[in-house]
């Protein structure tokens, strides 16, 4: 038996998988049978060593990783190729998104993005009652969590106070289950202290939502969603690719600081942007996604909307190599991380993305939130587990950087028993972070029954099942179990209301 065919027999054989999760994962080897798109022999020497990753999409893109189907347009329009008209009222709404959820791809084979869902559904509230608005977000909500049944799935709310919004928010403290990610698009003119007190207060129950800074997305990208774990992209649009930099990988083989700046950290940039145009011309060019997927042809995504990303993680490892403090705490060392961001970032502005009209023909650079492999590394530009120091010096020693991610970035901060007893304090810290120019808070209480892991949730059970062998019904509950372990998740620094 050949090494591929033992591959297929142990992904079949596999009792601690689903029928599904098999049938992913077989998929995955058959895409992998073909050869990976064609690169330079230096860009290929920093994917093989694992300076550069793709996240395991595959060697032959045939559909992108992130898509955002303008979900307003299916609700006014319909969609032929699934034979629906325009929905007449709620409950038409309601079952018309969650047909069309059905037939998003992304990379994980489930939607990433769920559409702003209290905007979306709020016109149709008319004539039904809150009793039955509830019972029907409610098992909206459930059905999302059985049937598409992937951390990854996001779906967002606000800026605006909408009583779909707060019903959303209601069920989730009710339900507590881990799918789907939600985000709240907080804005200081137009989010209501009421509303952001109900999402606190849900957050501090849920880990969900995280919140957003609108107006620093909104003036960036256009019209956004919020997908898969923390990532900005444009409504009706989407990203090809991801492919992530191991900053410290990198770093190892640097003969000092001012070779990785001047010469390794530039070369492993051009590299990332190789590969990542290499994808996106293969995807639109040889699979020719965009010329026969529906949701183009319908209008519901468009090519010159979509963009790549370029993601880095372990910044803090490499600053704390390159100077004698610690990242997060010590100034110097937090100066040197910032530095290395903005290099990157500079240094992505002068290099063409194919395919990337979304971002005025720009890759977009990314704080990747990793994998479960991940040991040494800490994810994106986060301060190291058991490093964290008080939020207010914490809160300093990140949000410089925010402004330079604009495909998205994110922050976990752990709060305890005396914050969740009063989500007024939090929503202070909110909107603090915010006015300094924080580009995505999220928060989660120590004693929640669902854990934050990297960017999406996964219950406490996910992880019992996973260390006894047994079947979780999210294949995120079992990538978080890994990272639980790998990455120390449970350790994180607990906040206390009067720090």
């Amino acid at each position: 038996m050949g090494k591929n065919q033992k591959k297929i027999l142990s992904i079949i054989s596999d009792e601690t998988l689903t029928v599904a999760q098999k049938k992913h994962f077989l998929s995955i080897e058959g895409e992998n049978m073909l050869p990976y798109v064609n690169v330079s022999a230096e860009t290929r020497r920093f994917y093989e060593q694992g300076i550069l990753c793709d996240l395991y999409e595959g060697n032959a893109p045939y559909r992108p990783r992130y898509v955002l189907p303008d979900y307003q347009k299916l609700l006014e329009n319909g969609s032929e190729f699934l034979g629906l008209k325009p929905p007449q009222d709620f409950f038409e709404a309601i079952q018309t998104l969650l047909i069309a959820y059905n037939h998003v791809p992304s990379i994980t084979g489930k939607p990433v993005y769920l559409g702003n869902v209290d905007t979306l559904l709020q016109p149709f509230t008319g004539g039904v009652s809150e009793c039955e608005l509830y019972k029907q977000i409610k098992w909206f909500l459930i059905n999302i969590d059985r049937v598409l049944a992937d951390g990854f799935c996001h779906l967002n709310i606000g800026p605006y106070d909408t009583l779909v919004g707060r019903m959303i928010l209601k069920a989730e403290r009710e339900l507590k289950q881990p799918v789907p990610n939600i985000s709240l698009k907080y804005c200081a003119k137009s989010t209501e202290d009421a509303f952001l007190e109900e999402a606190a207060k849900t957050a501090l129950i849920t880990g969900k939502p995280h919140f957003h800074n609108h107006n620093l997305i909104k003036e960036q990208l256009g019209d956004y969603g919020v997908v898969s774990c923390y990532n900005n992209l444009l409504i009706g649009g989407g990203s090809h690719t991801l492919v992530r930099i191991n900053l410290l990988k990198l770093a190892k083989e640097a003969d000092g600081l001012e070779d990785y700046k001047e010469n390794l950290l530039p070369l492993a940039v051009n590299s990332a942007a190789e590969l990542a145009n290499k994808r996106n011309e293969f995807l639109v060019e040889e699979s020719k996604f965009f010329d026969s997927d529906f949701l183009a042809q319908e209008g519901l995504i468009d090519l010159d909307k979509f963009s790549s990303m370029i993601g880095i993680f372990g910044l803090a490892e490499v600053a704390n190599m390159f100077s004698s403090g610690k990242y997060g705490k010590d100034e110097e060392t937090n100066k040197l991380g910032l530095e290395l961001v903005k290099l990157i970032y500079d240094k992505l502005t002068e290099i063409e993305g194919k395919y990337c009209k979304g971002t005025a023909n720009k890759l977009t650079l990314h704080a990747q939130s990793g994998i479960s492999e991940d040991i040494e590394e800490t994810p994106g530009t986060r301060v190291p587990i058991g490093d964290e120091p008080d939020l207010y010096q914490h809160l300093c020693a990140v949000i410089p950087m925010h402004k330079y991610f604009n495909s998205g970035i994110s922050d976990i901060f752990i709060f305890d028993q005396t914050v969740k007893d009063n989500p007024k304090a939090m929503c202070d810290i909110i909107k603090g972070a915010m006015k300094q120019g924080i580009r995505t808070f999220t928060a989660n209480q120590k004693d929640s029954d669902l854990i934050r892991v990297t960017g999406y949730l996964i219950k406490k059970s996910d992880l019992e099942n996973f260390n006894s062998s047994k079947k979780n019904l999210q294949l995120s509950g079992n990538l978080g179990a890994e990272a639980v372990v790998n990455q120390r998740i449970l350790n994180r620094k607990v906040r206390k209301l009067n720090e």
